[in-house]
C-alpha cells in the first residue's frame, strides 16, 4: 500500500507543527469574524449566544492600535481581557458553537504570545469619545450616543448604541442669471431683483442681491452677498462676511479671519499637523474664490466671483436648517422662489430674445472703463450668440448636458458674457464638492416638449440610439 498523507506538494511543511502553533491564534480569530455574521447557518446555536457581539467590541478595542516592537501590549492584552471576559458571560449559551470556541482558543493563545496575565484591568466595551462641544460632529455623536444608551437602557439592541450617527445634510446653490438649487434640489431660474435671503434661520442668515444683466431683460445676477454667523454660546460671537462685486475679501467685517478656541487637529497637505477654530476662512484664489467654514454648526460656505458676478454655494446640517420661526419662512433655498420671479417653467428654460436683438443691447451695454481681470474672459467681453453657438461654446467646459449645461446656454443667450460658462462649470464642482448624496447630482430632464433648448438635442439622441442598436446588431 502506498504511504497515507498529503496530496499536495509542500503540504507537509505547511503542516508542520511549529507553523500550526505560530498562527494557530490568527487562525482561529479569522474563523470566529468571517463566520460569526452567519452564526445559525450552518449549525444549530442558542439565539441567546452573543459571540458575534464579543468579537465586534474586540475589533472595535484594537483596530486603531498600533503594537509596540518591545512585547509590552498593555492595551491590547487589556482589550484581550475584555473578549475573554465577554466569552465567559455567554459560555452557557454558546455551548456546542465553534465559532465560540474557535475564539476562546484563539484567545488563550494570543495571551500567551503577548505575555498577557489572565487578571488585570479590562477595556471599556464603550470608549468615551472625546467630545468637543464647538465641533457640530463630536457634539451631535456624543448626543446621539447618549440618548441610544438612555433609551435602550433594558434593550436588547443595547449593544448598537455606540454606532456611528451620520447626520443628514442640505445643499443650496446660486449661480447665473440666476439658477438655485434648493434643498429639495429643485432647480429653477428666477428674477429676484434687489435683496432677497437665501438661508435665514437660528444659526445663520444668507442674504443676496441681485441686479438686471441688461437694460430690459428679465434676467439678473448676483453682485452682492451677505452672510452673518450667529453667535454661539461658547464658541463664537456674531460674524458678519460680506462680498460685492471686485470685493472677495479673505476675512470677516472686522478684519478677524477666525473665531473661537482651536477645536480639532487636521492634516493639511504638506503633511503637517494643525488646528482649526469653530469658525474660519480660506482664500482658494485671491479675490476669485473664499471658503468658510463654521465646524461649530457644520456649514460650509463657498463664494466665487466669476466675471461681474457672485456665485454661492452652501452645505447645511438638516436640523439646523430648519430652525426657524413664522418670520423667517421666506428663504429661498428652503421653498425656492415665489412663483411671480420664476423665470423657468417646471426647470425648463426657454429661449431668451433673439440674436439680433440682444447684439444691440450688448453693444450699449459694453463698458470701455472695466479693468481686465484675472478671469477666463475680461468684463468687457461680450458677443452675440446663436444656439448653435452657445451649445459648442457651453460643450468645452460642461460635458455633460445636465441642467448646469443648459443653464449656461441661456446666460449666453441673454447676456452674451462668455463668463457665465466658467460660473456654471464652477457651480457644478461646487456642488460636486458639497451636495451630501452622489445620486442627485445630475438633473436632467428627458422630456423633449417643454423647452426648445432640449428639443435641439433630439436629433444627437436618435442618431446616437441608432448607432447602438446598428451596433448590437453587427456583435450578436
Amino acid at each position: 500500500m502506498g504511504r497515507a498523507g498529503c496530496c499536495c506538494r509542500g503540504a507537509e511543511r505547511l503542516a508542520s507543527p511549529s507553523l500550526v502553533r505560530r498562527f494557530r491564534p490568527l487562525l482561529l480569530l479569522i474563523i470566529a469574524l468571517c463566520y460569526g455574521a452567519h452564526i445559525g447557518q450552518c449549525q444549530v446555536a442558542s439565539p441567546q449566544c452573543r459571540i458575534q457581539k464579543c468579537t465586534t467590541d474586540f475589533v472595535s478595542l484594537t483596530s486603531h492600535l498600533t503594537l509596540p516592537e518591545d512585547g509590552r501590549f498593555i492595551e491590547f492584552c487589556k482589550a484581550l481581557r475584555s473578549y475573554s471576559a465577554c466569552t465567559q458571560r455567554t459560555a452557557k449559551s454558546c455551548r456546542g458553537n465553534l465559532v465560540f470556541h474557535s475564539a476562546v482558543l484563539g484567545i488563550s493563545d494570543l495571551m500567551i504570545q503577548r505575555n498577557c496575565s489572565r487578571d488585570g484591568p479590562t477595556s471599556s466595551t464603550r470608549p468615551e469619545v472625546h467630545h468637543e462641544p464647538c465641533n457640530y460632529h463630536s457634539r451631535t455623536q456624543h448626543a446621539h450616543t447618549h440618548s441610544h444608551v438612555h433609551s435602550h437602557t433594558h434593550s436588547h439592541t443595547h449593544d448598537q448604541g455606540h454606532s456611528h450617527y451620520r447626520p443628514g445634510y442640505l445643499f443650496c446653490g446660486l449661480f447665473g442669471d440666476p439658477h438655485l438649487r434648493t434643498f429639495k434640489d429643485s432647480f429653477q431660474t428666477c428674477k429676484v431683483e434687489g435683496a432677497w435671503p437665501l438661508i435665514d434661520n437660528d444659526y445663520l442668515s444668507v442674504q443676496v442681491t441681485n441686479v438686471p444683466v441688461l437694460p430690459g431683460s428679465s434676467a439678473t445676477a448676483t453682485n452682492k452677498i451677505t452672510i452673518i454667523f450667529k453667535p454661539y454660546e461658547g464658541c463664537t460671537d456674531q460674524r458678519v462676511y460680506q462680498a460685492v462685486t471686485d470685493n472677495l475679501p479673505a476675512a470677516f467685517d472686522d478684519g478677524t479671519v477666525s473665531s473661537g478656541d482651536p477645536i480639532h487637529t487636521f492634516a493639511g497637505a504638506d503633511g503637517a499637523a494643525g488646528k482649526v477654530r469653530a469658525l474660519w476662512i480660506s482664500e482658494r484664489t485671491p479675490g476669485q474664490h473664499v471658503e468658510l467654514h463654521a465646524g461649530y454648526i457644520g456649514v460650509t460656505i463657498i463664494v466665487r466671483q466669476l466675471g461681474r458676478y457672485l456665485t454661492l454655494a452652501v452645505r447645511i446640517p438638516e436640523e439646523l436648517a430648519k430652525a426657524y420661526d413664522a418670520t423667517q419662512d421666506l428663504q429661498l433655498c428652503l421653498n425656492g422662489c415665489p412663483s411671480g420671479e420664476r423665470i423657468d417653467q417646471a426647470g425648463h428654460l426657454s429661449l431668451p430674445l433673439s440674436p439680433r436683438a440682444l447684439g444691440l443691447q450688448l453693444q450699449q451695454l459694453r463698458r470701455p472703463s472695466y479693468s481686465s481681470q484675472i478671469q477666463a474672459y475680461p468684463y468687457g467681453t461680450s458677443q452675440v450668440f446663436d444656439v448653435d453657438g452657445a451649445m459648442d461654446h457651453c460643450r468645452e467646459e460642461l460635458v455633460v448636458q445636465d441642467i448646469y449645461f443648459y443653464s449656461c446656454v441661456f446666460d449666453l443667450l441673454t447676456t452674451g458674457d462668455a463668463n457665465f460658462t466658467v460660473a456654471a462649470y464652477s457651480a457644478r464642482e461646487d456642488m460636486e464638492s458639497l451636495h451630501p448624496h452622489r445620486d442627485g447630482w445630475r438633473i436632467i430632464h428627458r422630456d423633449s416638449d417643454t423647452s426648445t433648448l432640449h428639443s435641439d438635442c433630439q436629433p444627437i439622441k436618435g442618431l446616437t440610439l441608432l448607432l447602438l442598436c446598428a451596433l448590437s446588431v453587427v456583435l450578436m
